[in-house]
């Protein structure tokens, strides 16, 4: 997968997940890729101080991501 390809399927994630982030009065937002293996994305809204974010990164985020671009390796949150 070229860089574009796979800046464009992580974006698809995005897009398949921030309905759902969004319904709690959250949103996420890409910020970079890094060696095509690292994504930093940037949680926002209600996400920013809510009690589960970690485990919405790990298990929503970062499995949906994995899922458009398999070798993702890591979703981090930066603030």
């Amino acid at each position: 997968m070229t860089s574009e390809e796979i800046k464009t399927n992580v974006e698809k994630a995005l897009d398949e997940i921030r309905p759902f982030l969004q319904s709690d009065g959250g949103d996420i937002s890409l910020i970079s890729i890094d060696n095509g293996s690292s994504v930093k994305v940037k949680l926002e809204g209600n996400c920013i101080g809510c009690s589960v974010n970690q485990m919405t990164l790990k298990s929503g985020v970062e499995m949906t991501i994995k899922k458009y671009v398999p070798q993702i390796e890591e979703v981090i949150n930066v603030s």
